[in-house]
């Protein structure tokens, strides 16, 4: 059978105000704006293969996580990766960012966190299979 997708092009995220979100994104992110409008926005990670983020402005209220039934763990959609997790915690938290409890098992772990539009996003310095 053929492989017609092969990876990740886009995540799309609901914001309320393009020019907030953009500054946020890039700040937090360190992403780069390729196109913005008043309208949406499309950012990226400068790096092969990586998806980029599409912000699109909305007064839909609906934001992007899920609570777990058998948890009752909140989850975002979006795991982020970073090399530096505990920097990356500490950096967000330094920025008045609203984050989750930092998750560590040894090296390993993860924590949550949220845009200024209470998009539910979440860090991580575990790489998957084919990412590294």
């Amino acid at each position: 059978m053929p492989c017609y997708v092969t990876r990740i092009s886009t995540i799309e995220l609901p914001v309320t105000n393009i020019e907030t979100s953009v500054n946020w994104y890039a700040k937090m992110l360190n992403l780069v704006v390729q196109h913005k409008t008043e309208h949406d926005a499309m950012l990226s990670f400068n790096a092969k293969g990586v998806a980029s983020i599409y912000l699109v402005r909305t007064d839909d209220s609906k934001r992007n996580f899920f609570e777990n039934t058998h948890t009752n763990v909140t989850h975002s959609v979006i795991d982020l990766y970073t090399y530096d997790l505990e920097g990356f915690y500490q950096f967000l938290q330094d920025h008045n960012v609203e984050v989750g409890e930092l998750n560590l098992t040894g090296e390993f772990g993860g924590f949550g966190f949220k845009d200024p539009d209470g998009n539910h996003l979440s860090a991580t310095n575990i790489a998957q299979l084919g990412q590294e």
